[in-house]
């Protein structure tokens, strides 16, 4: 099994985690910023500062139809247009998602932007090569214009229903001796709620529940 620290994971609005089962040789990560050049008498050209782009991450790789030790990051993975249909189904519906890189500060909400596809290349028949771009959702905030007496117009963020904080998840790696359970117990108090950290993982552990082998990867929902 693949023993990278670097895991890519989409999650979406009903907590459903899903790992890409090859990680790309290159993330990249866009982050631009406005500058407006405006030209002064007897200055001449001066730059204005103005806000943040929306960040953009982009990367390829490819949906391996059989398991490889020496480049997938875990066994039982969806089939390649299985994964295919997930994304344009998630592009499709308009959801915003959760990027995140674990073994990286990267938790951030995004919209598909771009999915293309490259099926089966020679000499790797089945697998589908692919190439995604997500660009950052930034939720927008209402804002009031308010003048004071003195005609001094500001403007103030729309006071709305205050929400939970959205906590990252975090993972661990199986141990011998490891159960469903018993990580449960240490990570809830709670050995019966086994089955919620299955329904996360079930892409990495299998149709067996019962069934989890030291140094799997688990993502532990909050």
């Amino acid at each position: 099994m693949a023993k990278s620290t670097i895991g890519i994971w989409l999650k979406d609005r009903n907590n459903v985690y899903k790992q890409f089962p090859v990680n790309p040789e290159v993330i990249n990560r866009e982050s631009p910023f406005d500058f407006t050049p405006v030209k002064i008498a007897s200055l001449g050209d001066i730059i204005i500062p103005g806000e943040r782009g929306l960040k953009k991450y982009s990367f390829s790789s490819f949906f391996p139809r059989d398991y490889n030790a020496s480049y997938c990051e875990y066994e039982d993975f969806m089939e390649p247009w299985k994964w295919v249909e997930q994304i344009e189904k998630w592009r499709d519906t308009r959801l915003n998602l959760r990027l995140i890189i674990t073994g990286t500060p990267i938790s951030v909400p995004v919209f598909i932007e771009a999915f293309d596809l490259e099926p089966e290349k020679a000499g790797a028949p089945g697998d589908i090569y692919y190439s995604i771009t997500l660009v950052e959702h930034r939720p927008f905030t209402a804002k009031e214009l308010i003048t004071d007496s003195k005609g001094k117009t500001t403007a103030t963020p729309v006071k709305q229903t205050q929400t939970a904080v959205e906590k990252k998840p975090t993972t661990i790696t199986v141990a011998k001796g490891d159960t469903l359970w018993k990580i449960a117990k240490s990570k809830y108090g709670d050995g019966g709620k086994w089955s919620k950290i299955y329904e996360a993982n079930k892409t990495t552990i299998g149709k067996n529940p019962d069934v989890i082998k030291p140094g799997q990867k688990l993502v532990i929902p909050t």
